[in-house]
């Protein structure tokens, strides 16, 4: 059986920047394992109407292949979708692309220091490292409800979408999340009716045009460096701005007053307003960027409901208020089961310990700075626990970590052995971890943020800005550490 030198599993934003990162790190012998049919991720498997990335695309890109469009701000899923197609090929990272696998188990062998992946089909695929890149938003959660099976319509999640439905009827959306406020004006456009069904308002800002006006068009095109400038300056800003909401800092009250306004702008039924004014902070969810979603809930054909759901009858949807409303089709935009990491993979490490038991033990997923587990050599993680930012750029985040997981990888194969996070390293990482933690209005913040779970513990969100996790995996950071290698090959320190 070959060896390989390293294995991704997933091919989203994280899964082609680790590849990335291996190929400028010379690590040519990799695979990439991909249990889709392409490349993607989440906008692989997202196609509601009105898909789209409401973080500007100069930002949401690849490090290594950025994104340069001098017309379009905020892309739309499927010109996403073909940007890390084209980066694929651009950077010769399909022959290294196996798609269509899924892996379900790893296994480390003390003996030989390698990791044996299983797949679904049974295959065995050995590996001296391996990194798990299946991001955070690709495992739906549909809300178990009583007579759901009754239901004679077509019902699918957001992220699942049936494209062969009719939706020229009464459609019932569930969910007033990002998914559900992109895709609700579209479904007005063509609907007969269009009933949402709101657990909890989100607070929403005005969102800047989709497109460059043409000052910014002329200064992308002609101006060297322009692009660069704008993704650093956005960066920036967003550290300076929106990062300080998350512990009621100086931006929080601005960022309120906006989102109030906006609702007054365009909702003036003071009864409607009323149900779409949060009474929350404005932080504690995921704060929407959007300009369609207020104007779409104002059509007499589309209906609020804040009544919660009782149970589903053979033709629609019950509320505790005693009503029911017709529903041809029924759409779950009720979000992912975000906080379960590396679900339905069993991951044994070190002397056979569990990665999941270790976790439910320790009351929570953790990982230090998101990508690395004491116990578990030549492990890692993209995107892992508490390396979502709710206010910057998460495929910068990636970034920081493939660079510094790559940095990993080749000290290993210098000192020809597996590298292991030291349970000091953890526990000082915590420590930091929840000491910021402590500082944002999540942690007795309104139930509900995707990055927690149901219990109130916040699992996904980095409590600090994109600067300080920058810095922290940089050359100043804990990757100092890759100087002091231990004796003991079992206990390398990251």
């Amino acid at each position: 059986m070959t060896t390989h030198k390293a294995v991704v599993v997933g091919a989203g934003f994280g899964g082609l920047t680790m590849a990335a990162e291996l190929k400028h790190a010379g690590i040519g012998e990799f695979l990439v394992l991909e249990e889709g049919p392409e490349v993607g991720g989440v906008w692989r498997e997202n196609t509601y109407p009105g898909c789209s990335c409401d973080v500007p695309a100069h930002l949401y890109s690849f490090a290594f292949d950025p994104y340069r469009d001098a017309r379009v701000r905020y892309p739309d899923q499927q010109s996403i979708l073909t940007y890390m197609r084209e980066v694929t090929d651009r950077n010769d990272l399909r022959p290294h692309l196996r798609c269509n696998t899924t892996v379900v188990a790893a296994d480390y062998s003390d003996t030989d220091r390698t990791w044996t992946l299983t797949t679904s089909s049974g295959e065995l695929i050995r590996t001296h490292a391996v990194v798990w890149a299946l991001g955070q938003l690709h495992r739906p959660a549909i809300p178990r409800m009583p007579g759901a099976e009754t239901f004679a319509g077509p019902a699918f999640h957001s992220a699942r979408w049936d494209h062969t439905v009719d939706l020229s009827g009464q459609i019932a959306v569930v969910g007033t999340g990002s998914s559900a406020a992109q895709m609700i004006p579209e479904l007005a456009r063509v609907a007969a009716g269009v009933t949402v069904y709101q657990r909890t308002p989100p607070w929403v800002l005005p969102k800047p045009a989709a497109t460059f006006g043409p000052v910014s068009r002329w200064a992308l095109t002609h101006v060297p460096g322009a692009h660069e400038l704008s993704r650093s300056g956005i960066y920036r800003a967003a550290d300076l701005v929106l990062a300080p909401i998350m512990r009621a800092g100086w931006s929080a009250r601005p960022a309120e007053l906006l989102a109030r306004a906006h609702l007054r702008r365009h909702v003036h039924d003071r009864e409607l307003r009323a149900k779409l004014t949060p009474q929350y902070r404005i932080g504690e969810k995921r704060i929407l960027l959007d300009n369609s979603y207020y104007p779409a809930l104002t059509h007499p054909h589309v209906e609020l409901v804040t009544a919660p759901i009782d149970w589903l009858s053979p033709h629609g949807i019950r509320t505790v208020d005693g009503r029911e409303r017709h529903a041809d089709v029924i759409v779950w935009a009720t979000g992912f089961r975000a906080p379960e990491f590396l679900a339905g993979v069993r991951v044994r490490g070190r002397e056979g310990r569990d990665l999941h038991e270790l976790w439910q033990r320790r009351g929570r997923p953790t990982a230090f700075y998101g990508l690395a587990v004491p116990g578990f050599p030549n492990l890692y993680m993209i995107a892992g626990p508490h390396s979502f930012t709710p206010s910057n750029s998460n495929p910068s985040f990636k970034q920081h970590q493939a660079r510094y997981i790559a940095r990993c990888l080749a000290l290993s194969t210098d000192r020809g052995a597996p590298l292991e996070v030291t349970e000091q390293a953890m526990a000082n990482y915590l420590e930091r971890l929840d000491r910021a933690l402590a500082w944002t209005i999540w942690c007795d913040g309104v139930a509900g943020a995707w990055w927690k779970r149901a219990d109130g513990t916040i699992t996904n969100a980095w409590p600090e800005t994109a600067r300080e996790f920058e810095n922290a995996l940089g050359a100043n950071g804990p990757a100092e550490s890759f100087a002091r290698v231990e004796a003991n090959a079992r206990d390398h320190v990251l």
